[in-house]
């Protein structure tokens, strides 16, 4: 299970860029996690619950975007969302693609209060 050192990265980060000689609680993480990232959102949740408690991020939640799959051709250049890890351009058949979007995993930013 990865998701515990992810979880244990997003504290670490977190922490690393909060406010110095000032006490604060962080009350939210926004996460951004690509279909392609073999993350667990919900193993993520519970990892990060387990490694921040008795730190500023102990009360903090984490708000989790899925970001789905979007893959281009590189044949026709159409770009599309891909449901299944069957990377088939639907518009001429073409293997020869390249990935866009589906790979994420991003702390966008965090919430604090006093």
């Amino acid at each position: 299970m990865h998701e515990i050192s992810l979880a244990q990265d997003i504290v670490d980060l977190v922490k690393e860029n909060l406010p110095k000689d000032v006490v604060v609680n962080v009350t939210k993480v926004r996460i951004k996690i690509g279909e392609l990232s073999s993350v667990i959102p919900e193993s993520l949740e519970f990892c990060f619950g387990i490694i921040a408690k008795d730190t500023p991020l102990e009360v903090a939640k984490l708000e989790i975007e899925e970001i789905s799959i979007i893959v281009k051709c590189n044949n026709c250049s159409a770009e599309f969302s891909a449901d299944s890890f069957c990377f088939i351009c639907p518009e001429c058949n073409s293997s020869d693609v390249e990935i866009i979007q589906g790979n994420e995993f991003n702390v966008v930013d965090f919430e604090i209060a006093d």
